[in-house]
């Protein structure tokens, strides 16, 4: 016996789509900014009252990486001011 007004696939997966779309759930942090439930928050680094991630620690290493990724570019000769002469000779 088949169902007489069977919705078809496409019908079906319209309806689906709709099941994930929900807006993100937003928590105040005890620093006053938002953050994602259940995840430490990426201002001050702080998870249940306590401290997850050393964002002073995190911020000075991707400095330090930066720093050093431009003097290997200067030394290189392909740094960000060369690559803007050369356009600006060519134009």
């Amino acid at each position: 016996m088949v169902v007489r007004m069977r919705r078809n696939r496409s019908q079906t997966a319209k309806r689906r789509s709709n099941h994930a779309i929900h807006g993100q759930r937003l928590a105040k942090c005890e620093c006053g900014a938002a953050r994602m439930s259940h995840r430490a928050c990426p201002q001050c680094g702080k998870y249940n009252g306590k401290i997850i991630i050393d964002i002073v620690a995190v911020a000075s290493r991707a400095a330090r990486r930066a720093k050093r990724k431009q003097t290997e570019l200067r030394a290189s000769g392909h740094s960000d001011e060369t690559k803007e002469k050369e356009t600006a000779k060519t134009s």
